[in-house]
């Protein structure tokens, strides 16, 4: 889609924008520093330890890294993302990290208010996004310096909070902090609405134009919601932008198993769930009857030492083998997880017998006081006298009273404000989006989707979970942008040209 010039935009029309960014998380975040202006170069005194990467940096030094080819540049990159941009502009960020080393970025960022691109980001609650949501005691994957975004140290911002050399990694509270203080710190601050939700984007078709000689289809987006004041006032909310970009993470809606009972009130889909029980005085505790926690990711084993930690036993139920060599915990350092891998022991060594017992019902010795792993097994129902139906591999049910049940599966996006709730725009139309399943379909370069033009993606709506990879997302979309704004440019000097030639003559 063609981009309106920064001078173009009335200053007393605020409903037309050139670029609307749906979610104030980091994703959202990082491409709104880049189109503030901020440009990133490389480092005239840096030096990159992959040499042909480093080699092509030079060819192009004097123009910024937005305006480069980045295909050229991704050629011959490997890394933890799928998408080529993420592994490019994290090793910019944080050379050969994958290899444990600490080396400085190779870029050097300077504010040209010449490629600032206007654009409006829209978030629920404060810039932060879904960090403010999270249990706040525990600590993120990631190390703290891979949370970072572009400008902003994120050890400046947490000085006198750094845990260990060896396990630098970080709680919810702090990183929701630093977000928070980044917007304000880069003053990101007039291009973000807070506290506000989006109920409809819809394309508004216009009529084919000639674009040096290509058609294109062309069209403004309609943007609906509304902003929430304080108490219960809502304001509406009504913006045509010539681009929309969907950054609002997938952790909106949990997946469910759709079994008989899950929606009874025993059953939850949240860690936070689990916290706000076993901080209530006497509603979960030493006494109480097992929980049951069904995952095998991260949540799942967030909800297991949460509940140890509170001296509540944990039945923990998995359709994978323990040995899958799919499970996440194959991919985490010892020395930097010893908590997770303290859970993945016991999902090895605790397993519940496989031996069928006489009465189900019963209390079977086989469970061991604290923590009980269940692999390859699967819940069948959950009971109104909180009672769990479960069967193995082997086919025998098993049946067990519980306290209260995670189920902890993963989590979809809610895209129900566009049309046909996004599903259309994934690599499998027929399924919803699903983060690492059934992504968003996007040029790998750009972010723009396959199916509709001037609507792009990033973050984990096209497979990046990782702070460290979306922000690749961030230049993609920001290179693609100040491109077509050149173009425009370009356009208009040859249209004042030929009228300068025709006058002429």
């Amino acid at each position: 889609m063609p981009l309106l010039e920064e001078g173009s935009v009335p200053r007393d029309c605020t409903r037309t924008v050139p670029v609307v960014i749906i979610g104030n998380g980091p994703s959202g975040i990082c491409l709104s520093y880049l189109l503030s202006g901020y440009t990133p170069y490389l480092d005239p005194m840096a030096v990159h330890p992959n040499p042909i990467l480093f080699r092509k940096l030079q060819e192009a030094k004097q123009l910024p890294i937005t305006e480069q080819d980045l295909e050229f540049l991704c050629e011959g990159l490997e890394g933890r993302s799928g998408n080529p941009v993420a592994v490019l502009f994290d090793t910019l960020l944080h050379p050969n990290a994958d290899l444990g080393f600490e080396f400085p970025s190779v870029l050097q960022w300077r504010m040209e208010k010449k490629r600032h691109i206007p654009h409006l980001v829209l978030g629920k609650a404060t810039p932060g996004g879904a960090w403010h949501a999270m249990e706040g005691s525990m600590l993120t994957i990631s190390l703290g310096i891979w949370m970072e975004l572009p400008g902003v140290n994120y050890r400046d911002l947490t000085s006198g909070k750094r845990r260990s050399v060896s396990n630098d990694r970080a709680t919810p509270d702090e990183i929701s902090s630093y977000y928070k203080n980044y917007v304000k710190l880069m003053g990101l601050q007039k291009n973000f609405v807070d506290n506000t939700y989006v109920t409809s984007v819809q394309k508004l078709h216009r009529s084919h134009e000639k674009s040096l000689g290509n058609e294109k289809n062309t069209g403004l987006w309609e943007v609906r919601g509304y902003q929430q004041l304080q108490g219960d006032t809502h304001v509406p909310l009504s913006l045509f932008a010539e681009n929309v970009v969907l950054a609002t993470g997938a952790s909106d809606s949990p997946a469910r198993l759709g079994v008989e009972g899950e929606d009874l009130p025993y059953v939850f889909h949240s860690v936070r769930d689990l916290g706000v029980a076993v901080s209530c005085h006497g509603k979960l505790g030493s006494s109480s009857d097992p929980v049951l926690v069904v995952g095998a990711g991260l949540s799942a084993a967030d909800a297991v030492l949460c509940a140890l930690n509170h001296r509540v036993s944990v039945l923990h139920a998995f359709r994978k083998c323990a040995d899958d060599l799919g499970l996440i915990f194959k991919q985490l350092p010892k020395t930097l997880y010893p908590e997770y891998h303290r859970v993945y022991h016991m999902m090895c060594s605790q397993v519940y017998s496989a031996s069928p017992v006489a009465n189900p019902i019963a209390p079977s010795p086989s469970l061991s006081p604290d923590y009980t792993s269940f692999p390859e097994h699967c819940v069948l129902s959950f009971q109104p006298d909180m009672h769990c139906v479960m069967r193995g591999s082997n086919g025998v049910l098993r049946v067990f009273k519980v306290s209260m049940v995670l189920v902890l599966i993963g989590t979809y996006p809610n895209l129900f404000f566009l049309k046909e709730q996004g599903q259309y725009l994934g690599l499998d139309p027929s399924r919803p989006i699903f983060c690492r399943q059934n992504p968003i379909d996007i040029n790998p370069y750009t972010f723009e989707c396959n199916t509709e033009s001037g609507l792009f993606a990033m973050g984990p709506l096209v497979g990046d979970n990782f702070v460290r990879f979306l922000k690749g997302g961030a230049l993609g979309i920001a290179s693609c942008l100040r491109k077509r704004v050149n173009h425009a440019y370009l356009k208009r000097l040859v249209l004042q040209n030929n009228v300068l030639f025709s006058n002429i003559i």
